[in-house]
Parts: C-alpha cells; structure tokens; sequence
C-alpha cells in the first residue's frame, strides 16, 4: 500500500513514534542519562518551597531577586561550552566538578533541616539558603554545558562498518538526539512527581518535626542527581572504549579509529573572546554582588547583557549573511517570550494558605504536568518540524495567554461558583487540575524548534558553543523575567502570615488583596509582548521563516 494510501492514524503514528523509534542509537543513552539528571533536579522544588514558607521569613520580592542571582551562572554557558569544543577529549571532568556543586547544595539543605542549631552557630539560616541556591545551578550549568557536548558526540558519523553516513541521515540524527534530550528531561520530571506523591503521603497531618524529617530524606534522596550524571560519563566511556576493540579487531589502524570514535578537534581554534568575556562577567558579578551598591541587579543584568552580546557576536560571524540574520530574529523572539513576567512566589502561597493545596497535591499538579509536556513533545514533533519557530511561539503565546485565565479566575471564587453548581465537583483543586493538564506542555516545546535550528545549522566543530551561545541570551532572558516579576511583586505588594517559631507570634498578616491585579497585568504582558516582538521583527530584515 502507498504511503499516501495509509489511514490518516496510521500515518500520523508512523511520523510521531515509528521514526522516533528507528532513529534511536545506543551511543544516545549517556547523554539522555545526563538530561535526566537535569530533569530530577526539581525533587526539591516543593520541600524548599516548603522551607522557605516555614523555616524563612523571605519576602516575595526578595525570592525573586534571589532567582535572579540564581539564574545568572546560566550566563556562562558560553564561554563553558566554548571550553567544551576545545577540550573535547576531557569534557567528561566537568561533569565531575558540576557534581560536586551540586552534591555541596543538597548537604547544605539536609545540614538546615537535620542540624539547624549547629548551622545556624556559623551562619544565619538565611544565609546558607541563598548558598545552596546559588551552588546549584552552578554545577547543573557546567553539567548542561557538557550534556550538549555529549549530545553532539552521541550522534554517529559513521555506520557500524565504518563507512560515512550521509548529510540528511546525521542532520535527521541530530534532530532525534535533541528531541529525546527533551524527553529525557521531562521523563526526570515525571519520576520526581511520582517520588514526591509518594513521600508527601499524609503529610498533612504530620507535626513539624515529622515533616522536618520527611524533607531531609527527599534532599538524601536527591543525592542521585550528581550519581546519574556521573554515571552517564563513565557510561559513555565503556561504549567508547568497546566500540575502538570492536573496529581494532575489523584491522583498522589507530589513526583510523580515531577518525570514526572521536570528533576532529583541529578544526577548532580558541577564541579567547570568550574566555575574556567570561572573565569580565565574574569580576562584574562580585564587584556588584559584593558591593552595597543600589541597583546591583540591573547593572549586573545589563552589563551581563553587553558581554554576550559582544561574545554572539563573535559566533555569528561564523554564519552566512541569511542563517545570522535569521539567528538574530530568532533569538530576539525566543528572548521576549521567554523574559515575561510571573506571578512569584505569592501566587504559590495563596493556592497553599487560601486554597488549601497542601504538598501532595502539588506534587499531583506536578506530575500531571510532566506526564503532558512529555506526550505533547512526542505529539507534537510532526508540528515542530513542519513550522516556523515564529508559527510555533504566536500559538504558545496565545494559549499561554488564554490557560492564565483560570488562575484568575481561582483568585475571585470562580471556584465558588462552580463548586455548588456541579455538586462540588468543579471546585479549586478540579480548577488547577484542567489548567495543568491543558498548559503544561507549553513551556518546554518552545525551545525544541531552537535545538533542532543548531543541530541543522551550526558549524559541526563549534556545536557545545552554539548550544551554549543561544541557552546564555535565552537564560538571560529568564533573568530579565526575575527582575520583571520582582519589579511587578514590589508595586503589587503581597505578603503571607509569618509567625515566631518560639512565641507563635504573628509577626506578619497575611495579605493577597493586590495578587489579582498581578496576575491581570502578567497575563496581559505575557501575550501583548511576544506578539508585537514577531510583528517587528517580521518587519525587518532579521525576518525568520527557520
């Protein structure tokens, strides 16, 4: 039978999961394991939203400035990746070092809630906690950084025989690899909300010390995070070093085997623009950082912004006049979506104090979002390499804009009105439920269609400093959203109830009457903002149509 003669379900299965299927290579498994690591890493999330909300007297505007400190390590993706092409060979090191990292920033967490008293005797609690949020994406970037190299390695050159594949075959090939990084991730999602439900059972009823204890295991437990990624490298280099014995006993000559193993690093000349960009990014940080300087954040935001800037441009310079221009275009639409404002921390603490979302159900909320952002990126593959970049965020913008209306509807008793109305069924946790079922796949297919551009695109020998060139602007995107959501958290000042944990004093009322409003105009920026950004840019020269 044809091809065209197919039932439309036949085909439409054949292109999301068949091919999918027939594309997978082995050689994938180490990075994917590395991804997976990365996906994993939210097991804290809800314990040190927990933490915060029980052990810290943290104000919203405080946390989202804290983000923002947070995500600039991000930043440095460029100059690591660029360190990562030139010593391809070694690159396994630094998942060793991004380990480390991270391993320190969960003792940390665990010391917090197992020792308190003996912490808190050389630092404040306070202290330690911005410690550990800063030592983690520290290490998780330098293990990113290096995932990418790996992904790039996983995807074979050659047949088993020896023989070179052809052009279409390894471009298809990267596609695949980059698509199941994603999975990878997400698959890391959904095994953390299926821990969590299972070891947030009944910890509502649970005394304070109880649930101590309960959060110092999920941190012990998360200690499998730098264990995996580790893992994933030593992975890599058995299946190296097994398939160099396999090709020795065909009779192939060293020299030989280098060139179908190993990628060529000749081609890639150091450009020490990065190193020295990344150099200026340190200083700046600390001198800033350290200093009691007033608005400290926003001169480190644009003077991190100048710095890769200058760096991207460096690296464009390596593409034809059509694929740079359209890499600009590109980049500024994926940064404006991606630099919206949220909500904050507030949101999450009214659904806690006023709705009544206690942790197991978060945990719900979260694997409910896992398991669909995952089957909509299998779903959605077809779609993602049929359109534009452009068709693909004007569609996730407009559903983002529609999907934050239950929310604040959630905020003025819509779930008051539904609840009688059908018996109690629609009522607030029925509400988040559809939300998050609906919205959750949004947010990580927007950024598959940029992977895909790099994989098809990118010079083969500088392909960590492509990946590592567009996560930096993108991730400095996330950074500007920070300093947006703080901006917005600051004008619409919510505050939660905060009690003395000796006297049980209430030394802060809780107060979400601004918390409508601040969802309203995040909404309204979340979906006016992407959209004028595309119709500019469509206008100009830096048009995209990738």
């Amino acid at each position: 039978m044809a091809t065209n003669d197919k039932p439309f379900f036949r085909r439409a299965a054949e292109a999301v999961f068949v091919d999918l299927y027939r594309q997978f290579r082995w050689s994938y498994l180490p990075p994917l394991m590395v991804y997976f690591a990365a996906g994993i890493s939210g097991l804290t999330a809800i314990v040190g939203t927990f933490f915060v909300k029980e052990y810290l007297g943290l104000s919203a505007a405080f946390l989202a400035g804290l983000a923002f400190w947070a995500g600039i390590p991000w930043a440095l993706k460029m100059p690591m990746g660029h360190l990562v092409d030139l010593i391809w060979r070694w690159k396994g090191a630094l998942i060793f070092l991004g380990a480390g990292l991270v391993t320190a920033s969960l003792m940390i967490m665990f010391a917090l809630i197992a020792y308190t008293d003996d912490m808190v005797a050389i630092m404040p609690i306070s202290a330690w906690y911005v410690l550990s949020v800063l030592l983690a994406p520290s290490g998780y970037v330098i293990q990113d950084s290096v995932a990418d190299a790996m992904s790039v390695e996983a995807v074979p050159r050659h047949a088993p025989d020896g023989s070179s594949l052809g052009e279409i075959q390894v471009k298809a090939l990267h596609t695949t690899m980059q698509t199941l990084g994603r999975i990878a991730l997400i698959s890391g999602l959904v095994f953390v909300a299926l821990l969590n439900i299972f070891m947030f059972a009944g910890v509502e009823n649970m005394t304070q010390d109880d649930k101590a204890a309960v959060y110092g295991r999920i941190y012990l437990t998360a200690l499998a995070i730098p264990a995996i990624s580790v893992s994933g490298v030593l992975l890599a280099s058995v299946m190296k070093a097994r398939r160099r014995h396999r090709l020795r006993l065909r009779g192939m000559s060293a020299e030989e085997i280098d060139a179908v193993v190993d990628r060529p690093v000749e081609q890639v000349e150091p450009n020490w623009w990065y190193f020295i960009g990344g150099g200026l990014f340190v200083a700046l940080t600390l001198l800033v950082g350290l200093s009691d300087i007033a608005y400290s954040q926003e001169i480190v935001f644009a003077g991190s912004m100048a710095i890769v800037l200058v760096l991207m441009r460096q690296l464009i310079a390596r593409l034809d006049e059509d694929h740079a221009r359209a890499l600009i275009g590109t980049a500024i639409i994926i940064f404006v979506f991606r630099a919206v404002p949220l909500p904050g921390a507030g949101a999450t603490w009214f659904s806690i104090d006023v709705l009544g979302f206690d942790q197991q159900f978060l945990s719900v909320l979260s694997l409910i979002a896992s398991m669909l952002t995952l089957a909509g990126m299998i779903v959605l593959r077809p779609l993602i390499a049929t359109r534009t970049i452009t068709d693909i965020v004007v569609l996730l913008t407009i559903a983002a804009g529609i999907l934050s209306l239950p929310n604040i509807g959630l905020f003025y008793g819509l779930h008051h009105w539904t609840a009688p109305l059908t018996g109690g069924v629609v009522d607030a946790r029925f509400i988040a439920l559809i939300d998050t079922a609906i919205e959750s796949p949004l947010g990580q297919i927007a950024m598959i269609p940029m992977l895909a551009w790099i994989a098809k695109n990118a010079p083969f020998e500088l392909k960590a400093t492509f990946f590592a060139v567009m996560a930096s602007f993108t991730n400095l995107a996330l950074s500007a959203s920070s300093l947006l959501t703080k901006y917005l958290n600051q004008i619409f000042l919510i505050t939660r109830e905060v009690r003395d944990r000796t006297t049980g004093e209430i030394i802060t009322s809780a107060d979400y009457g601004a918390l409508g409003w601040l969802l309203i105009v995040v909404a309204a920026t979340s979906v006016l903002a992407p959209l004028m950004t595309i119709a500019l840019v469509q206008l100009t020269i830096f048009r995209t149509n990738e």
